[in-house]
């Protein structure tokens, strides 16, 4: 399959499809941390959304939808971020391909777009932490745990402040991303 990891630097997702022999590619505007720049495709993911794709799996940013930062929502919408990250999400939304997955942490696309069609966490996946992810499916089934694990704890968002912080917070949990690549690939 011809599958589009879009707005995904980590490369976490991609990898793990190119396992299974499929011809993935991360898109995101940063270069890519993951070991295949070969694989990365660095501009602007709307223009891709108009070529052919198997699949589409996007991870768009959170920063102005996230229930995490909503006491800054008053402030996202009189200056018209939150409307345009609203904007960005939907686009993943009517894309014409029939398997999408849209990632997104619990925020307000519930309630302007849909609920979710469901919530994972990382523990569910191997990893001993608790961060609510949220799934927009289209065309693909709901993502079966594969390793669920004890000791449960929020130490995402633990991490002290520092420039870093958002990025690393926004990685794909390895376990999660092993999961997709088996059950929808």
């Amino acid at each position: 399959m011809k599958i589009l990891i879009a707005c995904e630097e980590s490369q976490a997702v991609a990898i793990e499809f190119r396992k299974k022999g499929h011809e993935a590619f991360s898109c995101d505007i940063e270069p890519c941390s993951g070991e295949h720049p070969e694989w990365h495709i660095m501009s602007d993911v709307l223009p891709l959304l108009k070529e052919y794709w198997d699949m589409i799996i996007a991870f768009p940013p959170c920063t102005d939808l996230s229930v995490s930062g909503a006491r800054w929502f008053k402030e996202k919408q009189a200056d018209g971020r939150q409307q345009r990250s609203m904007a960005f999400f939907m686009e993943f939304v009517h894309a014409d391909c029939d398997h999408i997955a849209i990632e997104n942490p619990i925020g307000i696309m519930s309630t302007h777009y849909r609920k979710p069609d469901q919530i994972i966490q990382p523990w569910q996946y191997g990893h001993g932490e608790t961060k609510a992810t949220c799934l927009w499916l289209k065309g693909l089934p709901l993502l079966q745990p594969t390793n669920v694990v004890p000791g449960r704890e929020q130490r995402i968002w633990k991490m002290a402040p520092r420039p870093e912080r958002a990025a690393e917070r926004s990685k794909t949990f390895p376990g999660i991303a092993k999961a997709m690549a088996e059950q929808w690939g």
